[in-house]
């Protein structure tokens, strides 16, 4: 049989196949394209939110969080002390799911989710969580719905205005702004307390994304900006091009339903890391990497969820695990083991060099008593076994030296929608 380690090297799976001094430069320097209109694979989007102004005290607003298959409200305000303050949160299944319906109908179901608390504030913050082109007044156009929600008349349209106008309210502030957005948004309010240099915020679960505080001046693709002020930028950094991957990443996304989209995260986000498994292994099985009887149930696997694959690394006593099934033998099982821990090791290095990028973009977090705050959610970063403790090591082996940097890192629950509010209440 073929020895795993080999398996891994030939196919480069392994942490060390790739620099990350060379990733990062490449991050980087897409970034920079992306920020000057230039041909790359980070879209770089301006938010047209200025996270470094102050909130209003003491304002109540709509937040409304729309992704996924969720659709949440509450009204929400900061007191004079700084604290967020948040009545119910009132929960609904998003328009569409069960059937598709016209953009009428869409805007019209939920209208009437919020009407009630829209009539209680002139300011609503949305959370809207699919592809959309944020425009300078901070509206937003949509792209595309994920493929959950049935309603193709929206596509194209401006989300807010829509909105407002169904409610009979056109002459409210809407804010539409992403999860990513909201999570930095929402680190921004939980550190009241604490000077910080600067604010990043990271996302990793089903998908994953990066979002940041960028001076105006070096957004050369829009020159009506005000060259003296910043915003946050919306990296859509899952959709980097130009990750080291390997044979075993090609073969997985061409089996995709989007096969050369969102590459960078199709080699780790919770969408697609039980799917790369199953890839890898059972091109292990026909290598010979595993006993006859094993590889033979492997090859028979035709889904692997990424959370039977932490599972069976996490060592989890569940005797209906899928993969655990296909070994009887010790070796077997050590083997699909450290198949699977080389694939989490390369992720938490990747994420690393993701984050690593954009904290020395930034340019901020040089001194020790002003540090850059990353907020990060997603079940992925907290729950793959053993990814962040490998993430924070390559993280912090590679901001050392003169690329030292400070930060700290934070996660604030019922992110989505406290960072909606205060998108609207940003002075």
């Amino acid at each position: 049989m073929k020895n795993t380690e080999t398996f891994l090297k030939e196919h480069r799976l392994r942490p060390s196949d790739f620099d990350m001094e060379e990733l990062v430069s490449v991050f980087t320097r897409e970034m920079i394209n992306g920020l000057e209109g230039k041909e790359s694979s980070l879209r770089m989007i301006p938010t047209y939110i200025e996270a470094e102004n102050d909130f209003l005290k003491d304002v109540p607003v709509l937040a409304v969080d729309a992704g996924g298959t969720n659709f949440r409200a509450a009204l929400i305000s900061i007191n004079s002390q700084g604290k967020t303050e948040s009545g119910e949160v009132h929960s609904y299944k998003m328009p569409g799911l069960d059937k598709e319906i016209s953009a009428e109908e869409f805007f019209r179901t939920i209208a009437g989710y919020i009407k009630p608390l829209a009539e209680k504030t002139e300011r609503i913050g949305f959370c809207f969580s699919y592809p959309t082109e944020i425009l300078p007044d901070r509206d937003g156009r949509l792209l595309q719905f994920c493929k959950e929600v049935q309603a193709p008349g929206v596509v194209g349209q401006m989300i807010g205005k829509n909105l407002l106008e169904t409610l009979g309210t056109p002459d409210k502030q809407i804010v539409l702004l992403n999860d990513t957005v909201a999570t930095l948004l929402a680190g921004k309010s939980a550190s009241v307390n604490k000077t910080y240099d600067s604010f990043i915020g990271y996302i990793l679960g089903t998908g994953t994304n990066t979002c940041y505080i960028e001076n105006n001046r070096n957004i050369l693709k829009n020159k009506n900006l005000n060259q003296e002020r910043s915003q946050i930028i919306n990296i859509e950094s899952g959709n980097f091009g130009k990750a080291p991957r390997t044979d075993l990443d090609l073969l997985f996304d061409s089996k995709t339903i989007d096969p050369g989209r969102y590459t960078f995260e199709k080699m780790f986000s919770g969408g697609y890391f039980g799917g790369l498994c199953l890839c890898v292994l059972k091109a292990a099985a026909a290598e010979g990497v595993f006993s006859g009887k094993a590889a033979t149930m492997i090859s028979r696997l035709t889904d692997l969820s990424s959370n039977d694959a932490n599972a069976f690394v996490s060592n989890e006593q569940d005797s209906d695990n899928i993969l655990k099934k296909c070994f009887s033998g010790r070796k077997d099982t050590e083997k699909c083991a450290l198949i699977i821990n080389s694939i989490v090791d390369r992720a938490a290095k990747l994420v690393a060099a993701n984050l690593a990028s954009v904290m020395l973009k930034t340019g901020k977090g040089t001194s020790h008593d002003r540090p850059v705050l990353i907020t990060i959610e997603g079940t992925v970063f907290y729950r793959l076994h053993n990814f962040k403790s490998c993430f924070e090591n390559y993280f912090r082996n590679y901001l050392r030296g003169d690329k030292l940097r400070f930060c700290e890192f934070t996660e604030v629950g019922q992110s989505s929608l406290i960072g909606a509010a205060l998108a609207a209440l940003i002075s």
